[in-house]
């Protein structure tokens, strides 16, 4: 859960979403766009890693402690429940661990991080107004952190660097969604870009 003492995060924060082991190594899950965008989501922690909330996705240890077609799901992947998934696969990957405290983490059973947590709630008492998405994966994980911003109002920063998949396809179809349709909410850029104008988006 985010707590409320949120006081120091600005009106910009980032939302790292689930770069975790189990995507990072060779699991059925395993995303190989990770490690090579990972540099570009460090130097964007590296900012102020006290504005950043890192989210893990946390599956259930057996399928049947998931709720309703969630149980199917990890039926199908049982590999990827925490009774079969090896010791430290759900943590961040090493590089990110550094970085909390002053960073925050937030655990989410599911795609989305708004319905459990107090996310928006913590957000809207410290005044945060704009949010920088990074993670992955792109088309899931990342879709569900950026729709349900937009919906709650959050202006959205999307470092196109610094986000990744697991199917080139889709995850190009995501970043083609996110440019043509959220225009007026959603703001594509690079790292670069981003770090560089970091102080006009307060």
């Amino acid at each position: 859960m985010v707590d409320d003492s949120v006081s120091g995060f600005g009106r910009v924060v980032h939302v790292c979403v689930d770069v975790q082991s189990m995507f990072a190594e060779e699991t059925p899950w395993h995303a190989p766009w990770l490690n090579k965008v990972l540099p570009a989501i460090e130097a964007i922690v590296d900012r102020e890693p006290e504005r950043t909330i890192f989210t893990r996705f946390v599956p259930p240890e057996y399928p049947e402690e998931a709720e309703r077609a969630w149980v199917d799901y990890y039926r199908k992947w049982s590999q990827m429940t925490r009774s079969e998934l090896a010791p430290g696969m759900v943590d961040l990957v090493p590089s990110l661990q550094r970085y909390v405290p002053p960073a925050r983490v937030l655990d989410k059973p599911i795609y989305s991080p708004w319905l459990t947590g107090g996310l928006h709630h913590a957000l809207t008492q410290a005044g945060v107004t704009t949010l920088v998405v990074s993670g992955g994966e792109t088309d899931i994980c990342v879709l569900a952190t950026v729709l349900g911003a937009i919906d709650l109002g959050y202006r959205v920063l999307l470092p196109t660097d610094a986000v990744f998949g697991s199917a080139d396809q889709t995850h190009d179809a995501a970043l083609s969604l996110y440019r043509s349709r959220f225009g007026q909410q959603l703001t594509a850029c690079t790292t670069a870009e981003l770090l560089d104008n970091w102080d006009d988006f307060e």
